[in-house]
């Protein structure tokens, strides 16, 4: 049984034909993976963030409506009010929680030694 050296340039010119030829074959691929400027791209956090505190501020709005029609007697059904009041006080309540944890999470960073 022999044992054959192994020669460390032609080790390294196989695995770079070999990269280049899987190259060859697969630059149809590479394309692919980046972003494409003509596809909708999605939105990011900042856009996210502002459309769910105008998503409350409008079921805020509704609240306010709804039970301003109450009182002056333009309706008269106290159950659609009473959800329109909670479905504004959960919204607005998670809101001050996701502000409440990323200011948490400033802060922990800010303190972290660096």
């Amino acid at each position: 049984m022999t044992i054959s050296s192994l020669s460390g340039n032609s080790t390294l010119a196989a695995l770079n034909a070999r990269a280049a030829a899987s190259l060859q074959n697969t630059t149809s691929a590479i394309p692919s993976a980046l972003p494409n400027p003509a596809e909708p791209q999605a939105p990011n956090f900042a856009e996210r963030l502002g459309d769910a505190i105008k998503e409350v501020n409008s079921a805020q709005d509704k609240a306010n409506k709804s039970a301003y029609a109450y009182e002056t007697g333009a309706t008269d059904n106290l159950a659609s009010v009473m959800v329109d009041q909670q479905v504004s006080s959960l919204g607005f309540q998670m809101t001050m929680q996701v502000r409440n944890k990323a200011l948490t999470a400033y802060r922990d960073i800010m303190n972290m030694p660096v």
